[in-house]
């Protein structure tokens, strides 16, 4: 009997760490749905693994903190006996003009978009080298191009996709490190159908992505035994 894929996704309460999830668990994994306040948004998450034939175990954890990222790992490790996919999806994204910025704008977006899934990727490593599993951050197209009025948040992923290469030279050859950057994808609910529609029309292929665009990419580079140290861009062509 083959054993299930044994995953956890930060994050998976909401937006693409929900669609992450959920597309892990139709393939039958036993998935860790890790969540900070999107209780709710986790339940239902996890009944929708069930009911796809795959596991679900909820972890409630405040990722800016690193001490209680370590603990998140250590748990699912616990409750899945081991561990072959990390998906750190978990993020900050404040809207906030240059002028307005502030010391703890910055630190807010660095402690849960940078350290906090470096601490999630370093507890996990031991258990990671064990399954020789693979790590997929999400990271933004805005690491390369970046979007005015939120400074913290692209410096921040620009800077987890550097984590994500140099990780890939650190945990090779056991460990596989790769990262998903989404560009216009679920575009806030207080964006009018005005302001989609020209965000739309800025992207070559006319249209803005959807969450399948992105959990695509996350299965291709999961499913890529001789991929490592890549970021792939799933953002129409805008970049």
């Amino acid at each position: 009997m083959t054993t299930p894929l044994r995953a956890l996704v930060s994050g998976a309460g909401q937006r693409l760490g929900q669609a992450i999830a959920l597309a892990l668990g139709q393939r039958g994994a036993h998935v860790v749905v890790h969540y900070h306040r999107s209780r709710t948004g986790a339940e239902e998450t996890a009944a929708a693994i069930h009911a796809r034939g795959g596991r679900a175990d909820l972890l409630q954890a405040d990722l800016s903190d690193a001490r209680a990222a370590r603990e998140l790992v250590d748990r699912a490790v616990e409750v899945l006996g081991g561990l072959d996919l990390l998906v750190p999806s978990a993020a900050n994204f404040e809207r906030i003009p240059y002028d307005d910025l502030d010391d703890d704008a910055l630190e807010r977006a660095l402690g849960l978009n940078l350290a906090g899934p470096f601490a999630l990727a370093h507890q996990a490593s031991p258990a990671l080298r064990a399954s020789r599993g693979n790590i997929v951050f999400i990271t933004c197209s805005s690491a390369t191009a970046p979007y005015r009025n939120y400074l913290p948040y692209t410096v921040s992923k620009a800077a987890l996709r550097h984590l994500m290469r140099t990780l890939s030279l650190e945990l090779a050859p056991d460990v596989r490190v790769n990262a998903v950057a989404p560009g216009t994808v679920l575009p806030p609910t207080s964006y009018t159908p005005a302001a989609i529609d020209k965000l739309a029309r800025a992207v070559p292929l006319q249209r803005i992505g959807s969450p399948e665009d992105v959990v695509r990419a996350v299965l291709y580079l999961h499913d890529s035994p001789f991929v490592t140290g890549q970021e792939l861009v799933v953002d129409g062509g805008r970049s």
